[in-house]
């Protein structure tokens, strides 16, 4: 496998994350909110934003890159049940493949590991 294309891709898989709890950061109460109106304690924010911040970085610099990949795709899996379930909406129907699609890629990247370009790869 090249290994540069192994780190784009990872660099690609993290990006959302990262986005996603950095835009999490900026405004956790509405965050919070948007969670409890889909029966999910707001408290969780920070867990959440911990993850998908932390777990991006985690598969950018490929560090623990199996255990962060698994988790991110757990999390990609439950997001998805979770809010993505009201298939009559056309969009939220998109975000649940979207969101089961990046949980496949998190698979592979599990399976695989960092392979090369990583901190895991160092001795």
């Amino acid at each position: 496998m090249n290994p540069s294309m192994h780190l784009i891709g990872r660099i690609l898989l993290a990006l959302i994350f990262i986005i996603s709890g950095v835009g999490k950061l900026a405004d956790p109460a509405g965050t919070a909110g948007f969670m409890e109106s889909m029966g999910v304690p707001g408290i969780l924010v920070w867990p959440t934003l911990a993850l998908e911040i932390l777990g991006g970085i985690a598969l950018v610099i490929g560090f623990q890159t199996r255990i962060a990949a698994f988790a991110l795709a757990v999390f990609s899996i439950a997001a998805a049940v979770i809010f993505h379930h009201n298939f009559a909406d056309q969009m939220q129907m998109i975000l649940f493949l979207k969101n089961l699609s990046i949980a496949g890629g998190l698979l592979l990247l599990s399976a695989s590991g960092a392979l090369a370009l990583g901190v895991d790869c160092r001795k």
